[in-house]
């Protein structure tokens, strides 16, 4: 699943591939915000830690997997 975020004060968005479910991702996304905290982690699919400050984000746009989406040569 594809998760971008829009930074304050940033052109470009972070978009990052994370294998946890749209369920789990927006509850750390609006835990994270409710509760005050500092920082959103995600972890991507890689095993890697990702943190955004939460006071600057613009936006999330949470986007399941388009497994019949081909791209390239010969996609029909």
């Amino acid at each position: 699943m594809e998760v971008r975020i829009g930074v304050v004060y940033t052109a470009r968005e972070l978009t990052v591939e994370t294998d946890d479910s749209v369920d789990g991702v927006t509850a750390a996304i609006e835990g994270a915000m409710s509760k005050g905290d500092s920082f959103l982690w995600l972890t991507d699919t890689k095993g890697r830690r990702i943190g955004v400050p939460v006071d600057k984000i613009a936006y999330v746009e949470v986007a399941a997997d388009a497994g019949g989406r081909k791209v390239g040569f010969g996609a029909s």
